[in-house]
């Protein structure tokens, strides 16, 4: 199999960009759809050989990733009628900034890193730590909680690609995907019940119903 890790990850940072610069959530979902689909791939670049087991880990979680989790996104999206995030706590241009600036120090600081010599140059580094810098800046400066969701996917993503390049795929992913798994299903009651109970999902209501109390 040709060696595509570094397209695979110079398309992660290109949806970093596009997803912190969109203001559709539907977008939103569908570009981490594409990560978790993309980034299935990379364990069998990382493996010599394609085992039994490597394969149906790679069909897993590019089923959990790139299908199962964001249609669950989007039918939560679905069910509240939403469709854009509405005036973000930081503008989408200084999100776009502040990602430009932290995706050049994560290669400046790629490339001090102890690495081993067939690491050395390849983009897992700069591209793990990119990404975790993209989805806390999502996590933290959008006000729809589904934002807040794919912030962390995006997180997720990063923590997955710097696992590989430890070769600690296999127990890196599983214990990922329990605690993703998890996460999911608990932001999915929360979302269900600010829904209900405020007809909105703009956190910065909770924050002024908190302030009012």
């Amino acid at each position: 199999m040709p060696n595509i890790a570094d397209p695979i990850l110079i398309v992660l940072l290109l949806t970093n960009f596009f997803i912190l610069g969109t203001a559709n959530l539907r977008a939103s979902i569908r570009a981490v759809a594409l990560q978790g689909i993309l980034l299935s791939i990379l364990p069998l670049q990382i493996e010599s050989q394609a085992t039994i087991r490597l394969v149906l880990l790679v069909l897993v979680t590019m089923v959990i990733k790139g299908f199962l989790i964001p249609m669950m996104l989007l039918k939560a999206l679905r069910d509240v009628h939403i469709r854009h995030e509405i005036e973000p706590y930081l503008g989408f241009v200084p999100s776009l900034l502040l990602c430009v600036a932290g995706t050049g120090l994560a290669l400046l600081f790629s490339d001090h890193l102890p690495l081993a010599a067939a690491d050395r140059g390849s983009m897992f580094v700069p591209a793990s730590l990119a990404t975790l810098l993209a989805g806390f800046l999502v996590l933290t400066t959008r006000r729809k909680a589904i934002s807040q969701v794919t912030g962390y996917l995006m997180l997720e993503n990063g923590i997955y690609v710097f696992g590989l390049l430890l070769y600690q795929a296999m127990v890196v992913e599983v214990g990922i995907l329990l605690d993703l798994l998890v996460g999911i299903f608990v932001m999915g009651i929360v979302l269900n019940h600010i829904q209900r109970e405020f007809s909105s999902l703009d956190t910065e209501r909770l924050s002024r119903l908190r302030e009012e109390r």
